[in-house]
């Protein structure tokens, strides 16, 4: 029978918030100087006591509901014994038995290049909460390592799925999907380059039912490396099995500089690590007061936006996508589309949409140089409308349409005002484009004789011509119309 590899997740997201878990220290990830925000209780120093985050709980609930979890009315902490250097109390407070969240699912949209919207649904098990550890870094040229402790102590998330997973791309899509839900709830900034997400991947090659021997890649920073993984692994297990070989449980690495996955250690089981409750912590109780007030926090969600786009807005599954995955432009996509709307009919509003959508992504987005911050922009909803009007209503050519938004971009100035101060409203006058067009024929005999010996081309190295002449402001219907009929005497 084919093999066929089952695969599930494990994200660690760090929590938003001001202080650390347990303690009052300040959560700042960015802080360079090492060993500066810690204190005894993070350090794990005898006698002192940990004291629960409150905001850190009803962020991994909110995350919970967005996930549409089952939420855990009574919640408790658990101690996860295990020895490493970045790991201060020679434990971690973690979850066990009772997480906070459980029994969830999200639908991922799978296909490639989002030119169509494939869900699938991926199953969460559960997603707790517990403490950072530390960082350990390892010098060059030297025999020992140091440790940071600013990180331990922080509230980590840890999302756990079910093995609904069959490839590389479903990976990255899950875990980029769960990236923007992060955001979108304002629980983690999510940035896997500053380690604020982490992927850890557990997959197995089968045989119908039949699963095979787990493995689990730690350890990858990236979207990209996650896919890349998860692919080599498949084809890794799938050469040894074919060769009647036998896949070994282990935990393994990703060498970016070779492509492979490389052996770290022997996987440890659950019983390994000898959860106990944690006795300086009591249980949590959560009552339905609590979940209605953070379910009226909760935002629109990447899936609930994607659908409503494609029912509101006539533009396609990538546009929309781009729209989601930057929440500002499609905040201001949507205030630029309700200023052009009043007084619209059905056929104009979906024209002047499309226009929109166009324009905002491939010219605006790249003047910005892909990092559009409404709050950082010049022009405003309503110009941006005006700029899109005058477009569709044929004042300005497409090519005269660059300047315009150029100049709106770097000034914020009126796009009619612009337009008349520069002189690039678009020419329409007949006999003005009618005496430019005869000069062009007299300046260009050869491309007239190639035209009536049935040279199509001709014809547009003419209307070339006309447009250069009026910088780009000539009716391109026009000249193409007025053209055909002098040329045809």
């Amino acid at each position: 029978m084919a093999l066929k590899p089952t695969i599930g997740l494990e994200i660690h997201a760090e929590l938003k918030t001001n202080s650390k878990m347990f303690c009052s220290c300040k959560n700042d990830a960015d802080e360079k100087k090492a060993n500066s925000n810690v204190c005894p209780i993070c350090m794990g120093h005898p006698g002192t006591l940990p004291v629960a985050n409150k905001e850190a709980i009803r962020k991994v609930i909110k995350t919970g509901l967005a996930l549409n979890c089952q939420i855990n009315m009574k919640s408790k902490f658990d101690r996860k014994n295990y020895f490493y250097p970045d790991l201060p109390k020679g434990y971690q407070i973690s979850q066990y038995d009772k997480p906070f969240c459980h029994d969830g699912y999200i639908e991922v949209p799978i296909s490639e290049d989002f030119s169509e919207m494939n869900l699938k649904t991926i199953r969460i098990t559960r997603v707790h909460l517990e403490e950072d550890t530390g960082r350990l870094m390892h010098p060059e040229g030297v025999d020992y390592s140091l440790v940071d402790y600013n990180r331990a102590g922080m509230p980590l998330m840890e999302l756990v799925t079910e093995p609904d997973l069959e490839s590389g791309l479903e990976v990255r899509r899950f875990a980029e999907e769960l990236q923007l839900i992060f955001r979108y709830l304002g629980v983690s900034d999510a940035d896997m380059e500053k380690g604020q997400m982490r992927v850890e991947v557990n997959i197995s090659m089968g045989t119908g039912k039949k699963l095979g021997t787990k493995v689990e890649i730690k350890n990858l920073n990236s979207f990209k490396v996650a896919e890349k993984a998860v692919n080599y692994e498949i084809e890794r297990q799938s050469e040894i099995l074919k060769k009647k070989g036998k896949v070994i449980q282990e935990t393994r690495g990703w060498d970016d500089q070779k492509a492979e996955t490389f052996s770290q250690r022997v996987k440890e089981e659950a019983h390994d690590y000898r959860y106990f409750p944690e006795p300086d912590l009591p249980p949590v109780i959560t009552d339905a007061q609590v979940i209605n007030s953070i379910q009226a926090e909760m935002p629109e969600l990447p899936a609930r936006k994607r659908k409503r786009f494609a029912q509101e807005y006539s533009i396609d599954p990538k546009s929309i996508e781009i729209f989601v995955d930057n929440r500002d432009l499609g905040e201001y996509f949507e205030k630029v589309v309700s200023e052009a709307e009043a007084g619209q009919n059905e056929d104009r509003f979906k024209y002047l949409t499309k226009l929109t959508a166009n324009y905002i992504i491939t010219d605006l987005l790249g003047l910005t140089g892909g990092q559009f911050v409404e709050t950082k922009c010049k022009i405003d909803p309503e110009n941006f409308a005006e700029f899109v009007t005058l477009i569709a209503d044929g004042k300005i050519t497409s090519k005269t349409g660059k300047d315009v938004l150029l100049e709106m971009f770097n000034t914020g100035a009126d796009p009619s005002i612009i337009i008349s101060d520069k002189g690039l409203g678009q020419v329409s006058d007949v006999a003005e484009i009618e005496g430019i067009i005869n000069d062009a024929i007299a300046q260009n005999p050869k491309a007239v004789e190639d035209y009536k010996k049935g040279n199509k081309n001709a014809l547009q190295f003419l209307a070339g011509q006309v447009m250069a002449k009026t910088r780009g402001r000539a009716n391109p219907k026009i000249v193409q119309e007025l053209l055909k009929r002098i040329l045809s005497k």
